[in-house]
């Protein structure tokens, strides 16, 4: 493969696929749950996502293969849990590009209706269970005396993509068709090579950047102080509902490392591009909360397109214009990253012998892996059809966080010697002894003086249905985790900022739910089956003792 990607192509491939749908669009559900007190969830999300990023970048200099945490996991764990990772990395990449390009399809439509009048049917731009909630949804509400006129447009077009769509064998063909379109687009550019795929996302580094400085400094002028107040209006619990939201808002900072054999210095250039565009994307995320909540009540956010929003709520239409047009243009830079990312993983994979050699076949003239490229297209313009986008945000947001969590504590096995003598870059160590205990009974003692009930409410199991206990699987499981990892840096010495970032990462899965976590246990259980029926009989691994 050709390197030809330099520091700065790397920082601007890492803010294109940061800044991208978590901004423009989840951002509102967080900020109306969380009020201005979102804004602490980004910083503290950011510190967990600066945790790993130092992991990677450990990872991405010493091990500069394309793979990303799949080759990461093998290098310290062996096949088996690197297959696990690379098969968790399918629900980061394919079902996260999914979600990206629902969003496109939102921001896309409406853009084509306000500058040229034309109106995409609500049945050929919207998801099935989008709709059907919304009809019946609507219903009630029509019931209870409500005109449709009076709801709110994504009621009204999901009323309307219901009862128009055309009915197919007893089925309602509700179909997301730009979201098909743009992922086909992306997934042909992608094929083409990463020479042209570089040019493109740079193009589209300047432009979010300078809209996003727009709507800083534009926003500023229009901010109300008094709409800070109450700053966290839901309490803490208000707050950690927009975990999904913001962690999503996160995702693609580690897509960097797929490109490791394509750079040209990736021992010096992949750490400090993944921690330059997260410092950057940060801060940017930091203001445009502050500003967004400063604007308008946080009640009126719970919406698609809030930065179009508020500055149409305060008169600046063409302040709203840009910006909904630099939403499709950000959110197309972030497909074309994460398209760039799981077809390399695949390659990866495919050369150990755990996928079928196809996937990494290289194309003859592009020198691009062709085939899993097409395959990486076809998963997410398919399914982008008709999944809906909450269900597809959480489910990225859980597969990204466990490949977290497995960067993390694949540092902490890693011989920090070793890692300095051959030159890479490695994780700042501090030794964790005594702050990892000071700090978990600081935060116990915290819990207690705030939420004096808390503990005796959660440990209390007597009258427990199976229900009711599944829901406290993820904090116990967190809770267990956390007491052995600080007995664990006790006893060896563990270095503070993987052991951080792996129970920071653990914490955010947590208020993911236990559906998701059901969901994603049966999807590795599914990559198991694969394993143990193709992945072990091709596997180009020497078993242990063979000569």
């Amino acid at each position: 493969m050709v390197r030809n990607l330099s520091l700065k192509d790397l920082t601007f491939m890492g803010i294109a696929a940061i800044i991208g749908a978590g901004i423009f669009s989840t951002i509102g559900n967080a900020s109306f749950h969380g009020g201005p007190a979102v804004s602490l969830l980004f910083v503290f999300t950011a510190i967990a996502c600066t945790f790993s990023a130092l992991c990677y970048a450990q990872f991405a200099s010493s091990v500069p293969l394309s793979g990303s945490a799949y080759t990461y996991a093998y290098v310290t764990f062996g096949e088996l849990i690197a297959w696990m990772i690379g098969w968790a990395l399918i629900v980061e990449y394919a079902i996260g590009n999914i979600a990206v390009a629902i969003s496109w399809s939102d921001y896309f439509t409406g853009l084509l209706r306000g500058m040229t009048g034309i109106e995409v049917p609500p049945w050929l731009s919207m998801d099935y269970l989008s709709a059907s909630r919304g009809f019946e949804e609507v219903n009630s509400l029509l019931a209870a005396g409500q005109t449709l006129s009076d709801l709110p447009i994504y009621q009204q077009e999901a009323w309307l993509a219901w009862t128009n769509a055309p009915v197919l064998a007893g089925l309602r063909c509700i179909l997301d068709i730009p979201a098909l379109a743009i992922v086909f687009l992306i997934t042909a550019l992608v094929y083409r090579g990463i020479h042209e795929s570089k040019n493109v996302a740079n193009l589209f580094v300047y432009l979010k950047l300078g809209v996003i400085l727009l709507v800083i400094v534009a926003g500023v002028f229009y901010v109300n102080p008094d709409n800070w107040s109450p700053f966290a209006p839901n309490g803490i619990r208000g707050v950690l509902q927009g975990v999904s939201s913001v962690f999503f808002a996160y995702i693609g900072f580690d897509a960097l490392s797929t490109t490791a054999e394509e750079c040209k210095n990736p021992k010096r250039d992949l750490p400090r591009a993944m921690i330059y565009s997260l410092v950057i994307c940060t801060v940017l995320y930091i203001l445009i909360t502050l500003v967004l909540t400063g604007m308008v009540s946080y009640t009126e956010l719970a919406l698609g397109d809030p930065l179009s929003y508020v500055f149409e709520r305060v008169g600046l239409h063409w302040v709203s214009g840009i910006v909904a047009a630099s939403a499709v243009v950000a959110i197309t830079s972030v497909l074309l990253v994460f398209q760039l990312g799981q077809p390399r993983i695949w390659m990866s994979m495919s050369r150990d012998g755990l996928l079928p050699r196809k996937f990494a076949r290289l194309h003859p003239r592009y020198r691009t892996p062709a085939f899993s490229t097409i395959i990486t297209g076809l998963l997410v313009a398919i399914p982008a059809l008709f999944m809906n986008l909450k269900e597809v945000t959480d489910l990225s947001s859980i597969g990204t966080l466990f490949a977290f969590i497995v960067v993390c504590a694949g540092v902490l096995r890693m011989d920090p010697k070793e890692v300095k003598k051959s030159g890479a870059f490695t994780v700042p160590y501090f030794n964790g002894r005594w702050v990892l205990p000071v700090l978990f009974i600081i935060i116990t003692l915290i819990v207690l003086v705030q939420f004096p009930d808390w503990f005796g409410t959660f440990f209390n199991f007597s009258d427990d249905s199976f229900e009711s206990f599944s829901h406290k699987i993820p904090m116990l499981s967190f809770i267990g985790l956390s007491v052995f990892m600080v007995k664990e840096t006790f006893v060896k010495n563990l270095s503070l900022i993987p052991v951080l970032g792996l129970l920071t990462n653990f914490y955010l899965m947590t208020e993911l739910g236990f559906s998701n976590w059901a969901f994603f246990f049966l999807w590795l259980m599914a990559g198991l089956v694969v394993y143990f029926t193709y992945g072990v009989r091709h596997s180009k691994a020497k078993p242990v003792g063979a000569g």
